[in-house]
C-alpha cells in the first residue's frame, strides 16, 4: 500500500511539474503580458551610489506597491507532497499555485495590507504603510481548522496556526537602530562573562533588562538567566513575536509567505527553487530598495500629552504601563546602516547604505549626545503575556506561545483593531485583556475611577500615526 501511494505521489507531481512548467513558458511569452514590477534597481547601482536616496526610496516605493503577478513569479509552483507547509510547494485554493490564504498567498502587494493610516475617523484614512484591519490578519502555517467549533465546542474555533494583524511600518528606522544597539552591547556583556568567570552579569543595556549571563570556569555559558530576548542575545524588533533583526530579514520571509516570490539572497541566482517557471523574483537590489523605503518612513507623532506631563500620562506611567511601554528610548548615534549580506552580531559588515534618521521624512528629533530620541512606547523584549492571549501555534511550546514583543504605542490611536490578532475593537478593550506579567498593571486600570480611566484612554489617543506618509516620493 505505501509502496502504491508513493507512486501516485509520484505520478501527481510529475503532472504538475509538467502543468507549471507549461503555464510559466506561456506566461513568459504570451504577447502584450508583462512582469507587473517595473523600474528596479540593481545592488551594484546602489553599491556604487550611482542612485540618489531618493531614487533608492522610489523603487522601494515601487517594490511595496506594485501587485506581483505570475510574470513576475508570484505564487507558488507544483505542490511538494513532502512538505505542503512551507513556501514554495504549497497546495493553493485554485490549484494552480495563485492562492492559498490559510497558510500565505494571501496578497499580491505590501499595501494590501499595510494601507490603513487610521481607524479613528469615518471613513478611515488610507496611505501606505499603516496597519491592516482584521480582514488582512495573516493565517500562519495552521495544519488544522475546524470554523465550526465541531470538535470540542468551547466556543473556539480550532486553529493550530498564528494569526497576526499587520502593523504599520512607520518609525522603523529608529526602532532597527534602537535594535542593533542593543544587540551590540549584549553581545559585549556576553563576552564580558566569558572572561570573567563565575560573575553574573546583568543583561542590561539602553535601560531595558534582559535578566543575566554568567560563565563557568570552562567557558560554557549559561543562559537560563536570560529574558525577553533569545539565546542568540541578538533583539529582534521585527514580528510580534521577535523573529527578525532587521526590517530586511521580515521583508525576506514576508516575500515569500504573502506572496511565494523567492528572492535570490535565499534560494540562489538563477534557480528555480519553487518549480514555477520564473527565477531571480526578487533581486537583493529590490529588497535593498524596499528597506531603504520602509526605514526612511515618517515616525508616528507621541503627542503633546507626553511633553505638557498630562493627568493621563501621568496616570500610565503610575499604573507600571511604562515599565515595559518605555515612552522613550535614546540611541548612541543617528546613522543606521543597510547591510547586505548582515551578520546579525557584527552591524559593520556588509554596509551599502548609511541612513542619516534625522534627516525627512524620517525626521527623528536629535538627543543632544549623539544620537536619537525615538519615543516608541516599547521595550523591545518578550514578555508572558498569559494563558488568555495564548496563541495556539503548533510549531511552537506553550511558553513562547504566550509570550509577544511589547507592543509599540507610538500611533495606537489611529490603529484598532488592537492586540496581535486584532482581537481588542476598543483600548479599554486591549488593556482589559492583558495577562501575565502584565496583570498587575491591568488590574491597578481596572480599579481606576471612570474618569483617571477616561483621562488615560485620552492620553493614548494623543499618539498618532504620520498624517501623510511617502508624501514627498507622490508628489
Amino acid at each position: 500500500m505505501r509502496d502504491f501511494k508513493e507512486a501516485v505521489r509520484a505520478a501527481q507531481a510529475a503532472c504538475f511539474l509538467t502543468l507549471f512548467v507549461t503555464t510559466g513558458a506561456i506566461a513568459r511569452t504570451t504577447p502584450g503580458e508583462q512582469p507587473n514590477l517595473q523600474g528596479r534597481v540593481t545592488q551594484q547601482q546602489i553599491v556604487n551610489q550611482e542612485l540618489s536616496l531618493r531614487e533608492i526610496r522610489l523603487a522601494g516605493l515601487r517594490v511595496f506597491t506594485t501587485p506581483f503577478n505570475k510574470i513576475d513569479g508570484y505564487g507558488d509552483g507544483p505542490m511538494d507532497f513532502n512538505d505542503t507547509v512551507s513556501p514554495g510547494g504549497r497546495p493553493t485554493l485554485q490549484g494552480n499555485g495563485t492562492l492559498l490564504r490559510a497558510n500565505g498567498l494571501d496578497g499580491q502587494t505590501c499595501l494590501e495590507c499595510h494601507s490603513l493610516l487610521s481607524a479613528a475617523t469615518v471613513p478611515p484614512r488610507l496611505g501606505i504603510g499603516g496597519v491592516g484591519g482584521s480582514v488582512t490578519n495573516a493565517m500562519i502555517m495552521p495544519t488544522a481548522i475546524d470554523p465550526a467549533d465541531l470538535e470540542d465546542l468551547d466556543t473556539i474555533a480550532g486553529f493550530n496556526g498564528r494569526f497576526a494583524n499587520p502593523p504599520f511600518v512607520f518609525g522603523s528606522g529608529g526602532v532597527e537602530l534602537l535594535g542593533l544597539e542593543m544587540t551590540e552591547d549584549l553581545q559585549q556583556l556576553r563576552a564580558e562573562a566569558l572572561v570573567r568567570p563565575g560573575v553574573v552579569i546583568p543583561l542590561t543595556t539602553h535601560g531595558v533588562d534582559f535578566g543575566t549571563v554568567v560563565a563557568d570556569a570552562h567557558g560554557h555559558l549559561d543562559l537560563s538567566g536570560v529574558v525577553g530576548v533569545d539565546a542568540d542575545l541578538v533583539v529582534k524588533p521585527f514580528g510580534r513575536k521577535g523573529e527578525f533583526a532587521t526590517v530586511r530579514d521580515f521583508d525576506t520571509e514576508a516575500m515569500q509567505f504573502h506572496f511565494g516570490m523567492q528572492p535570490t539572497e535565499v534560494v540562489g541566482t538563477g534557480n528555480d527553487a519553487d518549480a514555477d517557471g520564473i527565477v531571480d523574483e526578487i533581486r537583493p537590489g529590490d529588497l535593498s530598495a524596499l528597506h531603504a523605503f520602509e526605514v526612511t518612513l515618517e515616525r508616528p507623532e507621541a503627542g503633546k500629552a507626553v511633553a505638557s506631563g498630562t493627568s493621563g500620562f501621568k496616570r500610565f506611567e503610575q499604573l507600571g504601563c511604562a515599565s515595559c511601554h518605555v515612552p522613550e528610548i535614546q540611541t548612541r548615534g543617528q546613522a543606521l546602516p543597510l547591510r547586505f549580506p548582515s551578520n546579525p552580531i557584527n552591524h559593520t559588515t556588509g554596509v551599502y547604505l548609511m541612513v542619516d534618521l534625522t534627516q525627512p521624512p524620517a525626521s527623528f528629533p536629535s538627543n543632544g549626545t549623539g544620537g536619537i530620541s525615538v519615543p516608541l512606547f516599547a521595550d523591545l523584549k518578550r514578555h508572558d503575556m498569559g494563558p488568555d492571549l495564548s496563541e495556539s501555534f503548533a510549531q511552537a511550546d506553550a511558553q513562547r506561545n504566550r509570550e509577544f514583543t511589547t507592543a509599540r504605542l507610538w500611533g495606537v490611536a489611529d490603529t484598532a483593531p488592537y492586540l496581535h490578532d486584532g482581537r481588542a475593537t476598543t483600548l479599554t478593550e486591549a488593556i482589559l485583556l492583558h495577562g501575565g506579567e502584565a496583570l498587575p498593571a491591568r488590574n491597578a486600570f481596572a480599579a481606576l475611577s471612570d474618569q483617571s480611566r477616561a483621562r488615560v484612554i485620552t492620553f493614548l489617543r494623543s499618539l498618532r500615526t504620520p498624517t501623510e506618509p511617502a508624501k514627498d516620493l507622490l508628489d
